[in-house]
């Protein structure tokens, strides 16, 4: 079928309407963006593999190359500034301008190490270097540096600004960074949704000329190519480029010391389905299973039961899904558990260690329930008491103490599966735990060290939020910790660095800060468990049954706003 010559396709993409704040923009062509500048009209973006800059729309992806003539100048560069028509981009330890009409380079300035990213405001340009570990700022007639700020993160990062604000992303850290341009001071920061965050820029709304502040990400995906070579194994493993832009949302509650960031609308499933190990009957029987709860990044819109219907209980403050059995028969067949709706966000929380300096001290109630060894932490034993003594040194600043026991832990373990969990002084001693035997040591050394501590999970959205509507399943379950100071509340905090490499510098992206894909269920209380007057002592949970989790990523959530 042959269409209409006179069939506009920019007329047909128009009849479909646009939405700016969630739409994925993928540049056609491009390899690795590590650049992106805006003048108020059009979008430029830097490819360091091709050494492309191109000119790319937001609403339909075309992607048109500007510096056609000069793209061998530009490979391995990255960064990207415009002003005056001028074009500001580093590469290696060099920082470069050029006319935006005939892309020819012009040296700026050297730096001892890699520049990374690059920025002009006015009379000044700033630039920043991951191995220097600051923030450089040049005067631009002269290139003489007026004075430098220490980095926030510990990755590569990248550079924008807009008046009185600089604007940061780091690509290990997983977030972007709002600073004051005259000091340096982080204002508040925020999670991204995607991973290798790696350039940034303030770009209008075509529409309504409100700003959007647009990341891109560079990284590589695993993907299952064809093999038409090897008849035994037709598809092979291989990896390939992934980069594209995506509008970052953000929201900062300064009286609730928090900023938001995007979202999802998510499905969860968590059912059980009975399959003894072994002929068991038990009568009376009630099985609980904690459901998801409402947090200041988490949102629970329905839960319906599955299978079977409950009634629902409060176990210390935590809804719990209850399921009664009369009579479970040996070798019965059921299938039951919970289904709910979710909205989740990226949470980063913003406390210093100045603003806990003055914290009232905790309350009795909560040292009771929260400073004693109540799940075989092993707080008693000469190792994990002079592990407590090591991790904190002289440190007395809550918040301090915390982080430092956080990295005393990463320093001497490293991340592993194991079918069981074992107990602190075990695991430490092994220096190779589960998510589970990390929050078991970081619970025990807190909690010596007089820092309330308690346990949240279940488990993690497989986080890939362009997998929408189709049913995702991880692999694991998770859990993790989450810390009180008096005055501010409980805050969250990872419970293992598996996804980087180990001996830091670690990332702080996971302290006091979610991304969206944690969904928190079971605060300080036992997740699933069983009661029965017949029950063996020998006999558990996962001696009954298989449980089933699905996520299901149903679409992006709008900007989060200040009455939410």
């Amino acid at each position: 079928m042959l269409l209409d010559s006179s069939f506009s396709t920019r007329q047909f993409a128009s009849t479909r309407p646009v939405d700016y704040l969630r739409r994925t923009v993928r540049p056609i062509g491009v390899y690795a963006l590590r650049g992106l500048a805006s003048d108020g009209k059009r979008l430029l973006a830097l490819d360091t593999v091709r050494g492309y800059v191109v000119e790319i729309d937001c609403g339909s992806d075309n992607t048109a190359v500007v510096n056609s003539l000069k793209v061998k100048d530009f490979q391995d560069a990255a960064g990207l500034a415009l002003t005056d028509d001028r074009l500001w981009f580093t590469q290696k330890n060099d920082v470069y301008w050029c006319s935006l009409t005939d892309f020819e380079p012009q040296h700026f300035v050297s730096l001892p190490y890699d520049a990374n990213g690059v920025a002009v405001w006015q009379s000044t340009v700033y630039v920043t270097c991951q191995r220097a570990g600051y923030l450089m700022i040049f005067d631009r007639k002269t290139a003489r540096q007026i004075t430098k700020f220490p980095l926030p993160g510990v990755g590569a990062e990248n550079i924008t600004v807009r008046d009185e604000e600089l604007w940061l992303c780091d690509d290990e850290e997983r977030t972007v960074y709002c600073l004051d341009r005259a000091t340096g001071e982080v204002q508040f920061s925020v999670l991204t949704p995607y991973d290798k965050p790696s350039a940034l820029s303030f770009h209008p709304h075509p529409q309504t000329g409100e700003p959007i502040l647009y990341v891109a990400y560079a990284g590589e995906e695993m993907y299952i190519r064809d093999n038409p070579n090897d008849a035994e194994s037709p598809q092979e493993l291989a990896v390939r480029d992934r980069t594209f832009i995506h509008p970052l949302h953000f929201c900062y509650y300064p009286d609730r010391n928090f900023a938001l960031s995007n979202g999802y609308l998510v499905e969860m499933a968590y059912v059980e389905e009975l399959s003894p190990l072994e002929e068991v009957t038990l009568t009376n029987l009630e099985w609980r299973i904690a459901m998801p709860a409402t947090t200041d990044r988490q949102k629970v819109l329905s839960v319906e039961p599955v299978g079977m219907p409950f009634t629902e209980e409060i176990e210390n403050g935590q809804h719990v899904a209850v399921f009664r059995f009369d009579r479970l028969a040996a070798n019965e067949g059921r299938i039951f558990g919970w289904k709910a709706l979710l909205e989740v966000r990226g949470i980063k929380y913003q406390v210093t260690p100045r603003q806990v300096e003055k914290s009232q001290p905790l309350s009795q109630e909560l040292a009771d329930r929260y400073l004693v060894d109540d799940d075989d932490l092993a707080m008693d034993t000469p190792m994990i008491q002079q592990a407590a003594r090591e991790a904190i040194g002289s440190e007395t600043n809550l918040l301090r103490k915390t982080l430092k026991i956080r990295n005393y832990v990463y320093d001497r373990m490293s991340y592993g599966i194991k079918p069981h969990i074992d107990t602190p002084d075990v695991a430490l001693e092994r220096g190779v735990g589960s998510c589970g035997e990390y929050v078991g040591v970081l619970l025990a050394l807190a909690r010596l060290n007089g820092i309330a501590c308690r346990t949240v999970g279940r488990y993690k959205c497989p986080p890939d939020p362009d997998k929408r509507n189709v049913s995702l399943e991880p692999d694991f379950n998770h859990v993790w910790v989450e810390f009180y100071i008096p005055g501010f509340g409980w805050l969250p905090m990872e419970s293992n660095v598996d996804d980087v490499n180990e001996g830091g510098p670690y990332p702080t992206r996971f302290f006091m800060g979610l991304p969206w894909y944690h969904a928190e269920i079971a605060k300080g209380i036992t997740f699933e468990w069983i009661t029965a007057a017949d029950l063996p002592d020998n006999v558990s949970i996962g001696d009954l049954s298989l449980n089933h989790v699905r996520f299901t990523i149903l679409e992006e959530l709008p900007p989060p706003e200040k009455n939410d």
